[in-house]
C-alpha cells in the first residue's frame, strides 16, 4: 500500500462535498477517478496535497500520516501532479522549469550540469524526449506534458496524479503518453488518472473509482466492467449518445473570404483563410491548441477584427465589427472558457443570463432593468436546461463546470441565432453533461443553425460534425464529410502533415 484516504468526509457550509470516502492505492497501480462535474473529484484531490483540510478522515502516504493542510509534506512524500492546465513559465527553459524551487535556498547557483544529467537520464528512461535547453513557449502541447511530467520524477515522485492528461493531445500524443505510463508503472510507480474519457479510463487503469454527488458511487475492476457500467455509475442511469440524422444543408449565411488578421502576442494568426458555414450544417473544426482557432474563434465573436480580406454574414458584407454587431447579426457564441469569458464569476445567475441581451426590449422598459422578466428568464434556462443551482440569485462561480456550461448554452441558443460558435463546448464536462450539450447542438441543427464546432476532442468532432476541417498552423485542411477520415487520418494532419486548403 502506497497511499491510503480513510473516511474523507469535507463539508462547505450544507454542502458535503467528499462523504466517507476511502480507498487504497498500491505500488505500480493505475487508479482511474470518474465523477460527474462537482461529484467531488477536485475536493478530494486537494485535501490529498494539504490545500483543504478534511473535515473528518485521514491520508497516509507508505504507512505514514500525512499532516493536514501542508502542501509541502505531500510533496516531500513523493506525490507529485499534472494539471490540466500546465504550470510552466513559458519564458524559461526546459532545464530551469524542472530545477525551479527543487535547490537548496542556500545555494547561490543551480548545478546546470548535474540537472542536465538527470533530466536526459529521466527523458531516456522513461520515452519523455523533450531538449533542456528549449524554452517551454517553443513547445508544443505534448512536448509541455512532458515537461510536467519530468518536473514530477524530478522530484523523486513515487505517486503521480494526472488531472484530465489528454485534453489537449492529439491521438498520437496521446498513444505516447499511455506508453510513458506504462513504463512508469513497470518502474513501480502508481498513478491516480483522472479523465471524462470513458474509452482511455479502459485502456489504461486497473481499477476504477466512481463518485457521484460526493460519495463513493462504486468500485470496478478494469477488467470486468464496460463504459456503459461506468455511465451509468457516473450519472445513476444510463447515458445514450443523441442519434444523428443526415443533414437538411441550406444556403451559406456565414462566410470568410481570404481573411488575415493582425499578430497578437504569441497567438497564431489567420493568413488568407476563407471558410464559410451553412444552414443547417455541423462543421467540425480539430486542432491541437495554438494552431489559430483562438484566432477564429475571437473573429467571430466580434472581439478581434480583420485586418484584410471580407466578412459575409446572411449575404451582406459586416460593417464595423464588434461583440456587439455579431449579436445583432444573430451569432450565438459559446466561448471557450468560461470561467474568464463565459461569465462574471461574482454576478448573479440572472444577471449572466441576461448579460448579452440586457438592452433589448426583453429586459430593458425606459432605460431600467426589468428585473421581473430577467428572473423568469433565469428561472426558464434553470428548468430547461436541467441546471443545479440554488436560485437565480447564486452567485455563478458557485457553479460547478457543468452547471454553468448549460447556463452558457441555455443564453447562446435561446434567440435560435441563425450562427452558433460552440468553442470547446465539452471540455471538462461529465459523460451525462456531454451528451445534453450534444442533444442541444443537434436540436439547433436540424432547426437550421449553421454552427461551427471547435474541439480538441476528436471523437466529439466525428460524433457530431457534418463536415471536418482541421486547422494547424493557422492554415484549414480540405474539408472532409462525416466518415470519409480516420481519427488516425484527422491526428495526423492535426500535427501538420497534410494539405493545405485554399477554401473550406
Amino acid at each position: 500500500m502506497v497511499l491510503r484516504l480513510d473516511g474523507i468526509t469535507k463539508r462547505f457550509g450544507p454542502l458535503v462535498a467528499n462523504n466517507a470516502i476511502s480507498f487504497t492505492l498500491r505500488r505500480g497501480e493505475v487508479i482511474a477517478l470518474l465523477g460527474e462535474n462537482g461529484a467531488g473529484k477536485t475536493t478530494l484531490m486537494n485535501i490529498l496535497f494539504g490545500h483543504y483540510v478534511a473535515d473528518e478522515g485521514t491520508v497516509e502516504a507508505f504507512g505514514k500520516p500525512l499532516p493536514p493542510g501542508d502542501p509541502r509534506a505531500a510533496l516531500d512524500a513523493g506525490i507529485g501532479m499534472v494539471h490540466q492546465h500546465f504550470t510552466l513559465a513559458e519564458n524559461m527553459t526546459v532545464l530551469e522549469n524542472i530545477a525551479l524551487g527543487t535547490q537548496s535556498p542556500w545555494s547561490l547557483r543551480l548545478d546546470r550540469a548535474a540537472a542536465r544529467r538527470r533530466i536526459e537520464k529521466l527523458s531516456a528512461d522513461f520515452g519523455l524526449t523533450v531538449h533542456p535547453d528549449a524554452t517551454v513557449a517553443t513547445l508544443s502541447v505534448g512536448e509541455r506534458q512532458r515537461v510536467e511530467i519530468l518536473k514530477a520524477l524530478y522530484r523523486d515522485a513515487r505517486i503521480l496524479i494526472l488531472d484530465e492528461p489528454t485534453a489537449v493531445l492529439t491521438p498520437a500524443e496521446t498513444d505516447a503518453l499511455f506508453r510513458t505510463l506504462k513504463l512508469l508503472v513497470a518502474q513501480g510507480l502508481s498513478i491516480i488518472f483522472i479523465s471524462h474519457k470513458l474509452n482511455e479510463v479502459m485502456a489504461v487503469s486497473d481499477c476504477v473509482l466512481v463518485l457521484r454527488s460526493g460519495t463513493l458511487a462504486g468500485e470496478r475492476t478494469t477488467a470486468t466492467t464496460n463504459r456503459a457500467e461506468l455511465a451509468a455509475l457516473m450519472v445513476g442511469q444510463e447515458v445514450s449518445s443523441p442519434p444523428v440524422s443526415a443533414p437538411r444543408t441550406g444556403p451559406v449565411v456565414f462566410e470568410l473570404k481570404n481573411v488575415s488578421t493582425a499578430r497578437q502576442g504569441t497567438t497564431t494568426r489567420l493568413d488568407g483563410l476563407s471558410l464559410a458555414l451553412r444552414a443547417g450544417e455541423i462543421t467540425g473544426l480539430a486542432g491541437v491548441s495554438g494552431n489559430g482557432q483562438s484566432a477564429l474563434a475571437s473573429l467571430i465573436s466580434g472581439t478581434l477584427q480583420p485586418a484584410s480580406g471580407e466578412m459575409v454574414i446572411g449575404g451582406s458584407a459586416a460593417g464595423n465589427w464588434s461583440p456587439r454587431a455579431a449579436l445583432a447579426s444573430g451569432i450565438g457564441r459559446i466561448p471557450e472558457d468560461r470561467h474568464a469569458v463565459g461569465t462574471i464569476g461574482d454576478m448573479s445567475i440572472t444577471e449572466n443570463v441576461i448579460s448579452e441581451r440586457y438592452a433589448t426590449p426583453r429586459f430593458s422598459r425606459h432605460g431600467f432593468l426589468d428585473w421581473k422578466a430577467a428572473r423568469a428568464f433565469a428561472e426558464e434556462i434553470i428548468r430547461d436546461y436541467d441546471v443545479k443551482a440554488p436560485s437565480p440569485e447564486a452567485r455563478i462561480r458557485l457553479l460547478s463546470g457543468g452547471n454553468m456550461q448549460k447556463l452558457i448554452l441555455g443564453r447562446a441558443l435561446d434567440s435560435e441565432p441563425a450562427v452558433i460558435l460552440a468553442n470547446q463546448p465539452t471540455r471538462g464536462l461529465d459523460v451525462g453533461a456531454v451528451a445534453f450539450v450534444h442533444r442541444r447542438l443537434l436540436e439547433a441543427r436540424d432547426r437550421g443553425a449553421a454552427i461551427l464546432l471547435i474541439s480538441e476532442d476528436l471523437e466529439e468532432i466525428l460524433a457530431l460534425s457534418d463536415r471536418i476541417l482541421v486547422m494547424s498552423k493557422g492554415q484549414l485542411s480540405s474539408p472532409s464529410k462525416r466518415g470519409e477520415r480516420s481519427i488516425r487520418e484527422l491526428g495526423e494532419l492535426m500535427a501538420g502533415h497534410g494539405e493545405v486548403n485554399d477554401a473550406a
